[in-house]
């Protein structure tokens, strides 16, 4: 019996074998693993500086740097990313392995730049702008799903071809 439909005959394979050999043998693939982790890190402690200013007013400063400091990661991360799947897939987004993950992610960084525009605009006030962060995060948070998932079909697959 099979595990699960990810190992099944019929499923498309996340990486022939040629953007294996140049996903494992580039540069940017390193600076993912690093970078996704750190802003995975960056993204709980600022949902905890968020979560504690909306609760009890203190700690403002703090959190908008953390949510500042989490957005330029996000960007980042998303350039980087960028230059990966050209090197693996020969185009920058889009590519049809990770094309979802990337449509998701330009939501992702849209809730991020809306942030940025409120709080450099000044039109909206701090609580406001926490909430916009939390939106922001909520889709941060799914998207970084999609791509663990993605990671655990390719290792899945990784086990099935080997």
């Amino acid at each position: 019996m099979q595990r699960d439909s990810l190992t099944a005959p019929n499923t498309r394979p996340l990486y022939t074998a040629e953007q294996r050999q140049r996903r494992d043998g580039s540069r940017w693939t390193l600076v993912q693993a690093i970078l996704a982790p750190t802003q995975f890190a960056v993204f709980l402690v600022s949902l905890v500086l968020v979560l504690r200013y909306l609760g009890t007013g203190e700690g403002y400063a703090a959190a908008t740097v953390s949510v500042l400091l989490k957005t330029a990661l996000l960007y980042l991360i998303m350039i980087t990313g960028a230059i990966w799947e050209k090197v693996v897939f020969g185009q920058y987004l889009f590519a049809p392995a990770f094309f979802w993950e990337d449509v998701f992610s330009f939501a992702v960084i849209f809730l991020h730049t809306l942030y940025l525009a409120a709080l450099f605009e000044g039109s909206t006030g701090p609580a406001g702008l926490m909430w916009i962060a939390l939106a922001a995060y909520a889709g941060y948070a799914i998207n970084a799903g999609q791509f663990l998932l993605k990671l655990r079909t390719a290792r899945l697959q990784a086990e099935v071809a080997s």
